[in-house]
């Protein structure tokens, strides 16, 4: 009598609890889902003015979203990163040698950090470029990381390229000048 009324209580226990769980679950996927549809902008925020950059999410990537047409480059990066400093100066030279056809983005892994840090990366180590400190780099890093289908923890530098809303190729770890000036130009069809 006591094995049936304790297997009793396990299996109704258990009903119980999974119920839960599936009420739970259908949620949580009408959040994410709902989050998804009415969010395909995010908006940051330069170190350096006081406008914003929108990035406008396409189905298989980004884009700039007042210039579309220009090819985007996301450099997620750390200020104590070194592969991440050395970096920083290839990028800019990338930006000043396609000024006309490419964006560098930068989007700081660090929480919490000040722009006057940010500043002070930006001069020592050349990183000449849009860099953006905002609520939203950690959204931002997140997406694409999503797009990129590597997970929330990946090393950095990480750099992906885009065109047209489309991921041309993305580095992981320092990566040479050549390289991406290669893959840019073969997505310029050059």
């Amino acid at each position: 009598m006591f094995k049936q009324t304790l297997l009793l209580s396990s299996v109704a226990l258990l009903l119980a609890l999974s119920g839960c769980n599936e009420n739970n679950k259908e949620k949580t996927t009408t959040k994410s889902h709902h989050k998804e549809i009415s969010s395909n902008t995010i908006t940051l925020s330069p170190i350096d003015t006081n406008s914003t950059i929108e990035i406008k999410k396409t189905a298989n990537g980004f884009v700039l979203k007042n210039d579309p047409k220009k090819i985007l480059i996301f450099d997620i990066y750390a200020t104590w990163c070194p592969p991440c400093r050395a970096e920083a100066k290839v990028l800019w030279d990338i930006q000043k040698k396609m000024q006309k056809d490419v964006v560098v983005i930068g989007l700081s892994i660090e929480e919490n950090i000040t722009n006057k840090k940010l500043q002070a990366y930006k001069q020592k180590y050349q990183a000449n470029y849009i860099l953006t400190n905002s609520p939203k780099n950690q959204e931002m890093i997140d997406e694409i990381a999503k797009n990129l289908k590597i997970g929330k923890r990946f090393p950095i530098p990480l750099v992906a390229l885009y065109k047209d809303g489309k991921l041309i190729n993305f580095y992981s770890g320092a990566t040479e000048e050549e390289f991406i000036l290669s893959d840019i130009k073969q997505a310029k069809g050059k």
